[in-house]
């Protein structure tokens, strides 16, 4: 259903100072969805299987309501409705993921699925055709099950079989693809899958899998970089970054001691990933605090892995642009929390939220937007201005929420109006913004009890009939315009 088929609706939308301001002629906005996430097919055209696939399939209780992304809201199928739904949207870009399986069933570079290469071809082809640019991310989460039974991310094997991978997507793909996303949040891939027992793969190795894992996102990251680099640039002209997530950590007070550990987060939790990316090694207090943990745990090396000064030098400054995702903020103070070992226990902080912070569905996305422009600003001056690009930002709906949205207004018209600020006033780098998410989709362990879409999908019916809500309205106005209006009247620009 196009935006214009639905009745007229008045939406007056109140919020903060700022929404004077107009993002510049060249920001772009976009929407973005995950492979696993969207496209169902799960073992269609011959596609191998995930570890999402393997888990859900396995350990259905491990997923809130005990379903799975079997037919998701079966874009496999529904290209062309989808390429609609965005041309209404009027977006400049559409962020997607390619499935690692979908494309290689074994895994591994010996077998190229033609189905696979099919679809993405029609995809990719069809948003071309219709003006929308298409941004590809290569891993958001579903690696082969294949490659998880030899260790997965734990496994230093990975690095080359992920690089296989990257080769031949920019080599099929590449030709029309210019923005390039290797990996989508490096810290839940490691901490929730291999640390805490919250996302697949689900294993328990807190503090010590959990950071093999990162070193190994990172390896692959600078691998696929270099890949394109040295192999594919000349020739296709494109761009790659990487997709890191992070929320804000406000110090609990103005000590020394909360201030320290609010930075420590920073530095910790976003910082290890990035920092190896740009400069070429962990950050220093990473390195020097999980050093001095690990011997008072009586371990005979660090748990945190080196880089060998032959990998410095291949992963330092491989990057063309930030992708940066961001929900929330948390409050932070001097502390020890945590399991011995962890993350959050080397790091020293005790992490809260105020009780008066607006919820959403999920309850730790609570609505603070002045978060949003303390991270970019923070980045600014961390990492020398380095391009922003927005990749998700985004409410969590219940599961009974419809059309009529009016939360997620509230959040995207707050949190871009922080956007805007970041760019006037503190002169941030950020060239673009994307929406989490284009359409309801399969939330990962909370399966389809949560929505995020600016489209309804209704998973009852055999269809996955897609419907507008009042913030696809609202977000093609600001497209459109640039701007984020106090006062809209649907009607003025539908019609």
């Amino acid at each position: 259903m196009l935006l214009t088929t639905l009745p007229v609706i008045s939406v007056i939308i109140a919020f903060a100072a700022g929404a004077d301001y107009k993002f510049p002629n060249n920001f772009k906005f976009g929407v973005a969805t995950a492979s696993y996430q969207i496209e169902g097919g799960w073992k269609d055209g011959g596609k191998g299987e995930s570890i999402w696939d393997y888990q859900t399939h396995t350990f259905p209780n491990r997923i809130l309501d005990g379903s799975n992304g079997d037919i998701a809201c079966d874009s496999y199928n529904k290209i062309d409705e989808d390429i609609r739904n965005l041309k209404a949207l009027k977006v400049d870009f559409y962020r997607f993921s390619i499935s690692w399986p979908r494309l290689l069933p074994s895994g591994f570079a010996n077998e190229i699925s033609e189905d696979g290469v099919r679809y993405y071809n029609e995809l990719i082809d069809k948003l071309i055709a219709n003006g929308i640019e298409p941004m590809v991310t290569l891993y958001h989460w579903d690696v082969p099950q294949s490659i998880e039974n030899l260790g997965g991310w734990t496994n230093r094997a990975i690095v080359d079989y992920f690089g296989d991978y990257a080769r031949i997507c920019f080599k099929l793909f590449g030709d029309r693809v210019k923005t390039w996303i290797t990996i989508n949040e490096p810290y839940s891939i490691c901490e929730y899958g291999y640390g805490n027992v919250i996302t697949a793969p689900y294993y328990n190795s807190t503090g010590i899998g959990s950071y093999a894992c990162g070193h190994h996102v990172i390896l692959s990251h600078a691998k696929a970089y270099n890949i394109y680099a040295f192999e594919f640039r000349f020739k296709q002209r494109g761009r790659v970054g990487i997709t890191v997530e992070s929320s804000w950590w406000e110090p609990d007070s103005n000590s020394k001691e909360d201030r320290t550990a609010a930075e420590n987060m920073m530095q910790m939790y976003f910082g290890w990933f990035l920092h190896p990316i740009i400069k070429g090694d962990y950050p220093p207090v990473m390195r020097l605090r999980v050093d001095k943990k690990s011997r008072e745990q009586h371990f005979p090396r660090s748990r945190l892995p080196r880089f060998t000064i032959k990998e410095i030098i291949e992963i330092k400054g491989t990057i063309d642009f930030l992708g940066l995702n961001h929900y929330t903020t948390f409050m932070a103070k001097s502390g020890t929390d945590g399991p011995v070992p962890s993350n959050i226990n080397d790091v020293g902080a005790i992490l809260y939220q105020k009780p008066e912070w607006k919820q959403s569905a999920r309850e730790v996305f609570r609505l603070v937007p002045w978060g949003l422009r303390k991270l970019l600003v923070w980045v600014k001056k961390e990492y020398r201005n380095i391009e922003v690009l927005i990749t998700e930002n985004g409410y969590a709906g219940k599961e009974d929420e419809t059309t009529n949205d009016i939360e997620r207004i509230e959040y995207y018209n707050l949190y871009l109006t922080e956007v805007l600020k970041a760019i006037h006033e503190d002169k941030c780098k950020i060239t673009g913004y994307t929406a989490w998410s284009f359409m309801d989709n399969y939330e990962w362990t909370d399966g389809y009890t949560m929505r995020f879409g600016m489209y309804y999908v209704d998973f009852k019916d055999p269809n996955r009939t897609r419907t507008p809500k009042k913030s696809a309205f609202v977000y093609q106005n600001i497209v459109v315009t640039k701007k984020i209006d106090t006062s809209l009247d649907l009607h003025e620009f539908l019609h």
